[in-house]
């Protein structure tokens, strides 16, 4: 019979390296015995994470602690939720990744050993997630799971940019570099968007998102009214703009100052498409990882995913 708990662990994480095996003899000195037995388990490729997940549940795992960033977690309620078991079993986040910010919303903290200890003393909360059909990268049509975002725009880029780096500047420093870096190649694609069946923009887009939580790349906060269980995306539009502008504007998306700017519309909902208008590509970022590109369906699924370890007495920030 297997434990109750089965720890998922990223060794790609962005910040994993050098720490996986004191972080394992921890997870098991802390955890095991709290949680009534512990076994850990390396996912070894692309979406592994959503096959350890989905087997460890069918065979009676009712916790799952996710080591890694929110590509990681995303993977893992990819393979709960298209395997229909979204009710079978709790995620507890673990942030290792380069970003996070799905953590960063519910205030987990970053540090290994502090998320440990959260891990053990948090509460429970059911949350939101979103399910997104699209086009891969050799066009063939897919469909996914994700916590915490899907964008595209300048955003495809800079996911595109930051994993192809090694990170080796930090997550911080790595997403201004692949921002900047992305502004300067300045994809404006010619899109049509609708929220809910209405057709919210028609014409060129530097970056689309819907954000069921707050923020992505690495702590940027383009969605700052969005709340993980309120059953609705928080969609922003960012409309054509020079290169000088999006340079100049870059600080706002980390204080969430943007949404003022005229050039930026923010529409609530549950459901989103998208497609191009005319020639050219929107690449796809869905939690950090750049996935393939338009058209696209986002559909939001109210309270699907049960989280355990999250600091109580506090909404999102």
């Amino acid at each position: 019979m297997p434990a109750s708990t089965l720890a998922i662990l990223n060794p790609h994480a962005g910040r994993a390296s050098g720490i996986l095996g004191r972080l394992e003899v921890r997870l098991r000195g802390r955890l095991a015995e709290v949680m009534g037995g512990l076994e850990i388990e390396r996912t070894r490729e692309p979406m592994d994470a959503a096959r350890i997940a989905r087997e460890a549940v069918r065979s009676g795992v009712k916790r799952l602690i996710v080591g890694g960033g929110d590509g990681t977690v995303s993977e893992v309620v990819t393979g709960l939720l298209a395997a229909g078991l979204g009710e079978e079993a709790e995620i507890g986040i673990l942030p290792l990744g380069s970003g996070c910010d799905f953590a960063r919303m519910l205030g987990i903290p970053t540090a290994p050993e502090k998320a440990i200890e959260q891990l053990v003393s948090g509460g429970c909360r059911r949350v939101d997630a979103g399910r997104i059909e699209y086009r891969d990268r050799k066009g063939q049509e897919k469909t996914s799971y994700f916590l915490n975002e899907a964008s595209f725009g300048l955003s495809g880029l800079i996911v595109e940019s930051v994993n192809r780096r090694a990170k080796h500047f930090g997550p911080r420093s790595s997403f201004v570099l692949g921002t900047l870096g992305a502004i300067a190649r300045h994809p404006q694609p010619d899109l049509v968007v609708r929220v809910d069946g209405r057709e919210v923009h028609s014409g060129p887009a530097s970056l689309v998102l819907a954000g069921n939580g707050r923020y992505c790349g690495a702590g940027m906060k383009i969605a700052p009214a969005a709340e993980c269980d309120d059953g609705l995306f928080d969609v922003v539009v960012i409309g054509a703009l020079s290169r000088p502008r999006l340079w100049l504007n870059l600080p706002l998306l980390y204080s969430g100052g943007h949404i003022e700017h005229p050039a930026v519309s923010v529409w609530r909902g549950s459901r989103v498409e998208a497609e191009l208008l005319g020639q050219g590509r929107a690449l796809l970022d869905v939690d950090g990882e750049g996935v393939g590109e338009l058209p696209v369906a986002l559909e939001l699924l109210p309270r699907a995913i049960g989280l355990f370890g999250v600091p109580e007495g506090r909404r999102d920030s």
